[in-house]
């Protein structure tokens, strides 16, 4: 399921930005203005999957044309992709069978490599995911 919610980001200090999620009853913040958005779009989201893991219904987000801006506030929309979300949240474990050079895996398991471990890592540097 996806959704636009209306948001209202408030410059604060230094830069930061309060963000108010008002359908939801969301506030949090973000150290700018890309950050204040990407704060509340995990904000929806997790609030949204938590409301479905729960049994309870998301409230559908308000017409932004019946919405009024605070004074000094940007009124903006957020997109939300909670399936999207949900897939990010799974940590499960999944099993991959992968082939080497012998003398590759003679070495690794010598140096005690954890095979996982090592696989992740380089997986994560190669789609330049911070860990």
């Amino acid at each position: 399921m996806t959704a636009v919610y209306p948001v209202s980001l408030t410059p604060v200090e230094d830069g930061c930005y309060m963000v108010d999620v008002p359908d939801l009853d969301i506030i949090t913040e973000g150290k700018d203005l890309s950050d204040a958005i990407a704060m509340a779009r995990d904000a929806i989201c997790l609030k949204a999957v938590t409301l479905q893991d729960l049994g309870r219904e998301v409230p559908p987000p308000s017409d932004v044309g019946k919405l009024r801006r605070k004074k000094g506030s940007i009124l903006s929309l957020v997109d939300c992709d909670f399936d999207g979300y949900r897939s990010y949240l799974d940590n499960r474990s999944v099993k991959k069978n992968c082939t080497l050079p012998a003398w590759l895996e003679r070495k690794a398991s010598a140096a005690n490599i954890n095979f996982s471990g090592a696989l992740q890592s380089a997986l994560m540097e190669q789609l330049h995911i911070a860990h």
